[in-house]
């Protein structure tokens, strides 16, 4: 697994477009494969769960997102990225969610 926590500045709903579509796009194997949106008085929080094919592990791997902001505060983003391994007892594959949390460093 690998992840990536930082803040942000701006506007939350340009934040969660120019996220979705720089995955999307970013890998012709990409999906969005569920989403969820909860908003309750200023706070407002998104989770995206993206999943790719891995050409180096040949397996898919899912990168879940989380973006929280209350009010006028910074916006929280949380990224984890998981893969298929081969292995029973130890994680071989990981260049590929490496690979794909990268993608999503590329974008911010």
């Amino acid at each position: 697994m690998a992840k990536l926590q930082c803040s942000l500045n701006g506007d939350f709903s340009h934040w969660l477009q120019k996220i979705e579509a720089g995955i999307l796009n970013g890998s012709i194997s990409a999906s969005l494969e569920e989403s969820s949106d909860f908003q309750s008085g200023d706070a407002r929080c998104s989770v995206r769960v993206f999943e790719r094919f891995s050409y180096a592990g040949g397996n898919r791997v899912s990168m879940s997102i989380t973006l929280f902001q209350n009010g006028d505060s910074p916006i929280y983003l949380s990224a984890i990225t998981a893969g298929g391994s081969q292995a029973v007892f130890f994680k071989l594959n990981t260049w590929g969610e490496n690979a794909f949390l990268d993608k999503l460093k590329e974008l911010l």
